[in-house]
């Protein structure tokens, strides 16, 4: 079953990649957007889901809590030396690494990967458990999907690396559901998991997207459709409750 519903998730994140090739002469609207979905799914689903998982604390400071503060911090630390060693080889400043939007793109397919690996070990609990997640994953692949390629796109990669990191996006889940056909997966390393991408992808949604789609565009609409993607992500997080 868990795969069955990993398919459904593999056409949304499909679906979600192509709406953002077809909205090209609006990009800062796409970019508003998919920053506006990232800080949604990262706080609203990723953090308070790895909170629960991982929720045993280190120092006093809850696991989940510190791998997220680590994740932050290793987006920055690599787009940083990406950076440098760009300007090292002439780039001139304000050049996008495309390597950044790469490695990004790749985070999500390892977000999505462990989606589908939630999503088989949820129908290991049970079928109501199974069903909630599969609302959730099958929904925010979407999104998925939509940042990935926006991603990829947004630091100079061309549309053909675009499309392929799309397809690895939307093969993921597929993939990790099939894989728990074979073993149990521990809680805990799940949610230490979720909360080290949550901090990577916070950091891409506040120090890259957002100031980009701001930059040429400081439109009121831009700034609503961030919004109206927080509050699509609450909305799906909440149906899916």
């Amino acid at each position: 079953m868990a795969v069955i519903v990993a398919l459904g998730a593999f056409l949304m994140t499909l679906a979600g990649g192509w709406t953002a090739q077809r909205v090209t002469d609006r990009r800062h609207l796409v970019l508003g957007l998919a920053g506006g979905l990232m800080l949604g799914v990262v706080g609203l689903d990723l953090l308070p889901e790895a909170m629960h998982a991982a929720g045993r604390e280190v120092f006093g400071v809850p696991l989940a809590l510190l791998l997220f503060v680590a994740g932050f911090l290793v987006g920055h630390v690599v787009e940083r030396l990406l950076a440098v060693r760009q300007a090292a080889h002439g780039a001139e400043d304000g050049t996008r690494v495309p390597q950044v939007g790469l490695t990004a793109a790749a985070a999500m397919v390892g977000h999505s990967l462990a989606d589908g690996v939630a999503l088989g070990a949820a129908f290991q609990v049970g079928g109501g458990m199974g069903l909630a997640v599969a609302l959730a994953v099958i929904t925010h692949d979407f999104a998925d999907g939509f940042n990935t390629y926006t991603l990829t796109r947004l630091y100079g990669n061309d549309r053909r690396k675009a499309v392929l990191m799309l397809f690895a996006d939307a093969a993921a889940p597929v993939v990790g559901a099939a894989s728990t056909l074979l073993f149990t997966l521990p809680e805990e390393p799940l949610g230490a998991y979720l909360g080290f991408f949550g901090g990577v992808l916070l950091y891409l949604a506040a120090a890259e997207i957002l100031p980009e789609a701001h930059h040429e565009h400081p439109a009121l609409s831009t700034l609503m459709c961030t919004v109206g993607g927080v509050a699509g992500i609450w909305l799906v997080v909440g149906l899916a409750e």
